[in-house]
């Protein structure tokens, strides 16, 4: 009981003799005194430009306003630091020694001056210490004043910042929170940084290895997280004060949009698949001339994955973009999804004619370089392709699409599609198709699934217009397709001409074979031929892509034989695509042709005719008659199953 009274009474006396100490101890010396020792640490000066007052709570030390502390010599006579209000903590047990040992600096609504010369050192970085001494420790002075300093925290509430890093823009912000606890001068510094570009808090919290060299512009370790609007990333490896950096970077974001806000972005509605949500890994080098390294990168963007690497020089202007990327489906469906309007009601459909809304293509302006893309399918919102192999090379604001190829409508598409906007926007394509499904093409690209059979072929165009409808009112190219044996459903050719002799509503062909040529928007063909086995047809005539119209004849012949050139009745469609007029076209009507030398071969052809059309055929007025009735009652009908209106 003794011992205890003794050891109470003992700590009851240093702590009367520790407050009369700094009792007495006037706050304007104690500053002096760790202005002293800041400066001989530094190399700075410091200056108390207003009251300094001594303080024993929330913080045991002064408390000085309008302080600033000197710039590096050739960064400008503006200060590195001013605070309104500097809070300097020092310990008790050296204060009572004599020694001034900083253990907190606290600045409220101070103002940070940083910048960066040309060999990337800062002025943060201080002056060294004279030989033999480290930042942490400095020897007795002359006069004893204090024997030792280090600062083991500093805390910035509010502080406004200013960074001009060499030649580079001048980056400034507000409401920077700072808290920096470093307890072993040569050892780790914990950070935790609260950044608000855009009023939201951005958070990077993290350690700092060998913080002292860190700050002389050596490479230090460095593990970081951080945090934003329902995002966050980790960086592990290490960096140095010029910026470049070398580790593992893995992130990911619930709402991108809202990360970019609070990074001080405009908002962007991403399409679904694109990265509404999305995560990031990859081993990144950083270096400060701009340049980005990312290697086992895996990209997931909503529920599409990527896997590759890239380069990107930050710097350049434009962005210039190297990648090779895979992966497996990748759908971009909502590419091309209809618009929700007020209360999520689908947008109205469009109107007849192609759009005369401007195209924006400046960003074809904004990155060069060339991406790789190979995966197990592709999914837009009216194509589904099967493995495919692009690359996209872009300079200069134009860019071109390779194939290479690309499984598609169950065969096989390789070509180039370029949009070139250097002067003014164009489009054009070279494009070559093989084994492709003609059902399974119309019916994604048009909706219109009655042509079966395997196609053929090959397509050159060239459009030139800020508008869909400018672009499609100037197209030119060329361009052919052969089908091999194949049928149309809904349309029967052959009962057109032989009541007897149809097919179910099908139209079986053994070929067919079409060619053509676009100038100003304007599609012709003259030499379309389809081969069926009692029958033939031709088409020739013109479709107006740019204008949506159309002119074309449709000519079946039936009854050809060696002597006998057979009926043709030619069927004419023309007018608007979306209500085309389709008649008969009898001015153009090709009777038979009968050899006048003979009249037995004459009077077989009259009686085949009469069998085959139901009516006695006897004279050239009949067989008009007849032709007549059965082309209005049969071709009508079967054209427009075919087109689609049954």
């Amino acid at each position: 009981m003794r011992l205890i009274l003794r050891i109470l009474s003992a700590i009851v006396i240093t702590i009367a003799v520790g407050v009369a100490i700094l009792t007495f101890l006037p706050g304007q010396k104690i500053a002096e005194l760790a202005a002293q020792q800041i400066e001989k640490q530094t190399g700075r000066q410091v200056v108390f430009g207003g009251d300094v007052r001594f303080s024993f709570w929330p913080t045991l030390g002064i408390q000085a306003d309008d302080v600033a502390l000197a710039n590096a010599d050739w960064a400008g006579p503006e200060p590195l630091l001013t605070a309104g209000r500097l809070t300097i903590g020092v310990d008790a047990a050296d204060l009572i020694r004599g020694d001034i040992r900083i253990t907190e600096l606290t600045a409220i609504v101070p103002h940070l001056n940083l910048e960066t010369r040309e060999d990337g050192i800062g002025n943060w970085v201080f002056d060294a210490p004279a030989s033999g001494e480290t930042s942490a420790q400095v020897e007795t002075d002359p006069e004893g004043e204090g024997t030792s300093v280090a600062i083991e925290a500093i805390t910035l509430r509010g502080a406004s910042l200013r960074f001009a890093a060499h030649g580079q823009d001048v980056v400034e912000t507000n409401q920077v929170d700072l808290q920096l606890a470093w307890p072993d001068p040569n050892g780790t510094a914990n950070v935790d940084l609260t950044l608000r570009p855009a009023g939201k808090p951005l958070r990077i919290a993290g350690e700092i290895g060998s913080f002292r060299r860190f700050l002389l512009g050596e490479v230090a370790s460095l593990g970081v997280t951080v945090t934003a609007e329902a995002s966050k990333l980790r960086f592990d490896g290490q960096a140095d004060l010029s910026g470049a950096f070398d580790g593992r970077i893995t992130g990911a974001s619930d709402d991108t949009s809202a990360l970019l806000v609070a990074l001080g972005q405009a908002a962007v509605d991403l399409p679904n698949g694109l990265g509404r949500a999305m995560t990031f890994a990859a081993d990144t080098t950083y270096t400060p001339d701009g340049r980005v390294s990312l290697r086992d990168l895996s990209l997931a963007l909503d529920h599409n994955a990527l896997r590759g690497d890239a380069d990107l020089n930050l710097a350049a202007s434009p962005l210039k973009v190297t990648a090779a990327l895979e992966g497996d489906m990748l759908d971009l469906s909502a590419l091309g999804a209809p618009t929700t309007g007020a209360g999520g009601n689908t947008a109205e459909p469009a109107t007849q004619g192609w759009s005369t809304t401007p195209i924006d293509a400046s960003m074809l302006a904004l990155i060069e370089g060339q991406i790789s893309l190979d995966v197990k399918g592709l999914q837009t919102s009216s194509v589904i392709f099967g493995p495919s192999r692009m690359t996209l090379s872009i300079v200069r604001a134009r860019a071109v699409l390779s194939f290479l190829p690309v499984q598609a409508f169950g065969g096989t598409l390789q070509g180039e599609l370029i949009a070139n906007n250097r002067n003014g926007l164009s489009v054009a394509g070279n494009l070559q198709f093989a084994n492709v499904e003609m059902r399974e093409a119309l019916g994604q690209l048009a909706g219109y699934d009655k042509l079966n059979g395997e196609a053929l072929g090959n397509l050159e165009f060239l459009g030139v217009g800020n508008s869909m409808d400018q672009i499609m009112r100037s197209l030119d190219g060329k361009g052919r397709v052969e089908l091999g044996k194949g049928f149309f459903t809904g349309f029967d050719l052959q009962s057109v001409m032989d009541p007897n002799g149809g097919n179910g509503g099908t139209t079986i062909f053994e070929g067919l074979t079409a060619s053509f040529d676009m100038i100003d928007g304007t599609l012709r063909n003259d030499d379309l031929n389809a081969a069926l086995k009692v029958l033939k047809a031709a088409g020739a005539g013109r479709i107006g892509l740019g204008s949506q119209d159309l002119d074309y004849t449709f000519t079946p012949t039936a009854f050809a034989s060696e002597t006998s050139a057979g009926v043709s009745v030619p069927v004419r469609i023309q007018g608007s695509w979306f209500d085309p007029e389709i008649k008969p076209d009898l001015s153009k009507l090709v009777q038979p042709k009968l050899d006048e030398a003979e009249e037995k071969a004459k009077q077989a052809v009259r009686d085949k005719l009469s069998e085959e059309l139901g009516v006695p055929v006897e004279t050239e007025e009949d067989l008009n008659d007849a032709l007549k009735r059965r082309v209005e009652e049969e071709a009508r009908k079967q054209l427009l199953k075919f087109l689609g209106s049954d």
